[in-house]
């Protein structure tokens, strides 16, 4: 089991690195809450889970919501019991086709960081407790290249994911000392419905394949001697492996 998890709350697992990471991990023994706004991906990824003997609970719910969190957060431990693994994959682009700043409402904006930023905040706010009680738990930010560059019209994907990162670093600052890690991930460009939604034109041959971008980063979480907190693109986290 990866790193010993028992249970992995992740969300955005409908489809993309979401689903590959609970497919991957409830491969490896670990029961899987799954999170996600679209209930028929998620009844596809009960049946693969299932299917291949795992245990998954399939919540659905917009992680934008400010009431979602405490209900995933109870859901989960009724279901499974604590979490010692929670993955923040669910994220938006914000306005598609990708747009300037200054052809982007303020409400798409305020959907963008609320979907990327005051989602995860919330609801690693919520599971947080449970892992510092149980002396154990990694919090996985899911994080982009445009957190770091400024690509002309990702504003409102980019400032979001840039404000995750720092989040990210504040919690690890202020959880320093704790059993509890936060890590943001840059997992590359995937061959996703969400890539194909911001670069329609992208050839999918050049693409990594999620699964093996699942199998990555469970490798990396499984780690004992990796540096427990870290901002990491996929050739940092290669060669801290």
């Amino acid at each position: 089991m990866a790193q010993g998890f028992r249970h992995a709350i992740i969300t955005g697992a409908g489809r993309g690195l979401g689903r590959a990471l609970a497919e991957h991990l409830a491969g490896q023994g670990t029961r899987i809450t799954a999170v996600a706004r679209t209930e028929s991906d998620l009844r596809a990824v009960a049946a693969a889970v299932e299917g291949s003997g795992g245990h998954v609970l399939v919540v659905p719910a917009d992680v934008g919501h400010p009431q979602a969190a405490h209900a995933i957060a109870a859901r989960a431990v009724d279901a499974h019991g604590p979490a010692d693994l929670l993955v923040h994959a669910a994220s938006t682009l914000g306005p598609v086709p990708l747009r300037p700043l200054v052809d982007t409402s303020p409400d798409e904006l305020a959907r963008a960081f609320a979907v990327n930023v005051a989602g995860p905040f919330r609801l690693t706010r919520a599971v947080l407790p449970s892992m510092l009680l149980a002396g154990r738990g990694t919090v996985v930010n899911i994080s982009s290249d445009a957190a770091i560059e400024a690509y002309p019209t990702w504003g409102a994907y980019g400032a979001s994911k840039a404000a995750l990162d720092h989040l990210s670093r504040i919690w690890a600052a202020e959880l320093e000392g704790t059993a509890v890690r936060v890590i943001a991930i840059d997992p590359g460009e995937m061959n996703t419905r969400m890539h194909a939604d911001a670069i329609p034109d992208a050839d999918p041959s050049t693409l990594a394949d999620p699964a093996s971008v699942a199998a990555w980063i469970a490798e990396a979480l499984a780690d004992p001697s990796a540096e427990p907190r870290w901002v990491a693109t996929p050739k940092a986290m290669e060669a801290s492996a």
